[in-house]
């Protein structure tokens, strides 16, 4: 049995669960703990975390870390939202966390915190036999997900959040008639086509996640005397939530909204724009009743750490999961022309991986992130020839396709195709300098490795069918050389496509220190399969579902240990 834990580093509070991870695959919550910090503010749009603010959010990861680590927890996975994503200095906050706190914290995209939720939701609320529709506020932002099983169909990430239209339309909590009026108005305008797109798709059932859902929901049991009810029980109707909705709005002063049963003191100020938020969203998506899950982000980040372990029953040619190679062949096949081209480029390049390992030091996860960089450095063709690597690189760091990468891999995968060509990554270029400095030498090599991958398939022709590194790259007998052989079946010219790799070996020369020479090899033996080809030992949906179903079934564990005010977090 492992102990891992997982932090949602949230806009208004974070949040931090420990568990346990069953022999059978499953796991038992053994702490939870919540703290509001307020990390973001919509006053600027969110474009700044206040010094005040990064250092409640330090001391909290602080605490949280020390009680996983009191716990016994093998991992700690931490993951930022959107007052963390949208930060101008969030690589300061970032970090502080890692140096101060010991806390790594991954940035997710709004489209990856959505498929989070809706693994949390799946692990509580039984609906891997219907089409649902999961709606997740936050301070800063909304997720919505329609999904059929465990598959998503639709995940969307919108900037509307609680605090976000507090900060708008309400300050200090304070509310107005016209101020009101104006708040359904600009959430109306700012869902733009989601009703159309969540019509489309359908969906049986409504889910709602996090806290102000959660809040809303008791509030709404308890008028109708629903005293005792679970959180993982809870449900409510359009009429429930648009009585309440018109109460807590006529109440003008977060002092005078605590006179509604059940709001929390340090929720009063910002629920009012979280309840129109959700009261339009039932209206203009013809939602009539709302069942609430008490799982989400963070249990999400459970799932997927659990996933993740699970994937070295792969094939290990063929590193890049289901979830992830769906993101990555979508956007290829939107861009790519000639997608055979790339598919073939990548089997060189992983082959100069594994050759290199001895020197290069990057792990398997890291030769997922070079897949996919290799499979798609040339989708900036798609706009112009001319500095496509550049377009390559907006491409990919802005689709919202690439699920299951965080922010930061996306960005390593970005450069990747971005130095795929012209100039080496070099500090004067911003994106690369933001980088640090683990990260900087995983982009020289893995575009040092591309490059040459790129130039064994010049003509475009698959003419050179493998490459392989000579001798042993670890050792110091390699007279300051690295020998490289291209194998080509029997009488094809490989003039060009030795010629180009040569030229284009100096990044690669550069990161190894040696002279790299590239040889040929005639064989009779045709193309290598391609990874993106390899065979699935199982399928992570349908795993992720059976895993998900069974926990369900034993039902969200109470915690076995609880640390109040005069423990380990004191």
């Amino acid at each position: 049995m492992s102990v891992i834990a997982a932090i949602d580093v949230g806009t208004n509070s974070f949040h931090l669960v420990v568990a346990s991870i069953n022999a059978d695959g499953h796991f038992e919550v053994l702490t939870r703990e919540r703290e509001p910090v307020r990390l973001g503010s919509g006053g600027e749009d969110m474009k700044r975390i206040t010094t005040d603010a990064m250092d409640r959010g330090i001391a909290v990861l602080d605490r949280m870390r020390r009680i996983a680590d009191h716990a016994g927890a093998a991992t700690v996975t931490a993951v930022a939202t959107s007052a963390v994503r949208e930060a101008d200095n969030r690589g300061e906050f970032v970090a502080r966390a890692l140096s101060e706190a010991g806390v790594d914290i991954e940035v997710v995209s709004g489209v990856e915190e959505a498929r989070l939720i809706h693994l949390g939701v799946l692990a509580a609320v039984p609906l891997l036999d219907k089409r649902h529709l999961v709606i997740d506020i936050g301070g800063g932002s909304t997720e919505f997900i329609v999904g059929d099983g465990a598959e998503p169909l639709l995940l969307r990430s919108l900037k509307l959040g609680s605090i976000r239209l507090t900060d708008r339309f309400f300050p200090e909590g304070r509310t107005r008639e016209r101020s009101v009026h104006e708040c359904r108005n600009y959430i109306r305008s700012f869902l733009g086509h989601l009703p159309a797109e969540v019509a489309e798709l359908g969906f049986e059932t409504a889910v709602g996640s996090s806290g102000t859902i959660i809040a809303l929901a008791r509030m709404c049991a308890i008028r109708r005397g629903d005293r005792d009810s679970r959180t993982g029980r809870l449900s409510f109707t359009r009429k429930e939530l648009r009585s309440l909705t018109t109460d807590l709005t006529d109440a003008a002063t977060p002092a005078r909204r605590l006179s509604v049963e059940g709001l929390e003191e340090r929720r009063a100020d910002i629920i009012v724009g979280g309840a129109l938020l959700l009261a339009e969203t039932f209206k203009l998506l013809g939602i009539k009743r709302m069942e609430v899950s008490d799982y989400a982000l963070r249990e999400g980040i459970l799932f997927e750490q659990m996933r993740r372990a699970a994937a070295p029953g792969l094939d290990p040619f063929h590193r890049l999961e289901d979830l992830r190679r769906s993101g990555v062949m979508y956007v290829a096949n939107s861009y790519h022309e000639d997608l055979r081209h790339a598919e073939h480029i990548t089997d060189l390049a992983l082959e100069l991986f594994d050759g290199l390992c001895g020197l290069h030091g990057l792990d398997e996860e890291d030769r997922e992130l070079f897949e996919a960089a290799s499979l798609l450095h040339n989708v900036g063709i798609f706009i112009s020839h001319s500095a496509h690597h550049r377009h390559s690189y907006y491409i990919i760091r802005n689709s919202e396709h690439l699920t299951g990468f965080t922010e930061r891999e996306i960005e390593i995968i970005a450069q990747v195709a971005r130095y795929h060509r012209k100039s080496a990554p070099k500090s004067k270029h911003a994106d690369f300098a933001s980088l640090n400095s683990a990260d900087k030498d995983r982009v020289r090599w893995m575009a040092a490795m591309l490059r040459v991958a790129i130039g064994l398939d010049r003509s475009n022709r698959q003419v050179v069918t493998r490459v392989r590194v000579v001798g042993e790259v670890g050792s110091s007998n390699h007279n300051g050389e690295l020998r490289l052989v291209a194998r080509a079946s029997p009488s094809v010219d490989t003039t060009v496509e030795l010629f180009t790799a040569r030229t284009r070996s100096e990044l690669l020369e550069a990161v190894t220190g040696r002279t790299v020479v590239i040889e040929p090899e005639i064989t009779e033996t045709g193309r290598a399969a391609h990874p993106t080809n390899g065979t699935h030992h199982a399928e992570p949906a349908r795993v992720a579902s059976e895993a998900i179903a069974g926990h369900r079934e034993r039902g969200p564990s109470t915690p076995r240990l609880s640390t109040g005010a005069s423990g380990i977090a004191g």
